[in-house]
């Protein structure tokens, strides 16, 4: 997701909570930067602050809607007269928090906007013997529980999410990781055999493959040898 905050301690805090939590957040710091990411990336969901330096938080929203842009805005701003909150959802934002805000309501509105943005999500989504619980972040496979880290955890329902297609590198990168991703860097691989470790090692059917030359795939259906 996007997060656009000039403030460095409210971003700081905001993105660290999102992070820990397995969200991939970009940090803009203005109206200006919040406009060029957003229409570089494709983020699922956007938290925007409405006092921002160069463009405020309400034109910003005004010009992604008049562009097209649909991923859910949720405005964050100091202001609680109705007035305010009536100003940002007639721009475009899809829910309004008035700071100072509680994190767990934060998060509350951000699975809510994404339900909404997704309505064909399932509650528990489930691959042959492997499930993975969006709410808990709880995974096991043929009944064992398996234990991941928020990293591992994000990747894994981004290949849930997209199982029995291939994700290239390019999209994994843009979902599971952040602004600070080195596309050179072999993270992705790392990460994609620690998941292999913990979710194959010991079954009979694995379910994670590597396409050479195109990306990774999680499905059921038998292939060829991956690396």
């Amino acid at each position: 997701m996007l997060l656009v905050e000039d403030e460095p301690r409210v971003a700081g805090f905001v993105a660290k909570g999102l992070r820990e939590r397995a969200y991939a957040v970009d940090v803009a710091r203005d109206g200006e930067e919040a406009l060029y990411y957003a229409g570089v990336n494709d983020y699922d969901l956007v938290i925007l602050d409405v006092m921002l330096p160069i463009k405020d938080g309400y034109a910003v929203c005004r010009e992604l809607r008049g562009s097209g842009y649909r991923a859910p805005i949720l405005m964050l701003t100091a202001r609680d007269a109705v007035d305010d909150r009536v100003a940002g959802l007639d721009s475009g934002a899809d829910d309004y928090l008035t700071k100072p805000f509680d994190f767990k309501e934060l998060l509350a509105r951000l699975r809510a906007l994404s339900r909404r943005n997704t309505p064909i999500r399932p509650g528990v989504m489930q691959l042959a013997d492997l499930t993975l619980n969006p709410e808990s972040h709880a995974i096991s496979r043929a009944g064992k529980r398996i234990s991941v880290t928020a990293k591992e955890y994000a990747l894994l329902e981004f290949l849930m999410l997209n199982q029995n297609r291939v994700v290239n590198r390019e999209q994994i990168a843009q979902h599971v990781w952040d602004e600070n991703f080195d596309p050179f860097s072999n993270i992705i691989d790392v990460y994609v055999r620690r998941l292999r470790t913990k979710i194959d090692a010991g079954f009979a059917q694995p379910l994670i493959h590597t396409r050479r030359g195109e990306g990774y795939i999680l499905t059921a259906e038998r292939m060829t040898a991956h690396d």
